[in-house]
């Protein structure tokens, strides 16, 4: 299931996480995708360094 990841994200780029077995991984509508993590927290934490590389 995919789980929105509350950020103010810049135009194009919008994130979420997905469950498979274990692990966790964020990805966005741009085509990044994060490390497979045992902890939500830490996935959405790569979903937010995304997103703030991201800002102007």
């Amino acid at each position: 299931m995919a789980e929105p990841v509350p950020a103010h994200h810049p135009a194009g780029h919008h994130t979420s996480t997905t469950e498979r077995g274990p692990f966790c991984t964020a990805r966005c509508t741009c085509g990044w995708y994060g490390p497979a993590r045992r902890a939500r927290s830490l996935a959405r934490s790569d979903a937010d360094a995304h997103l703030s590389q991201h800002r102007s």
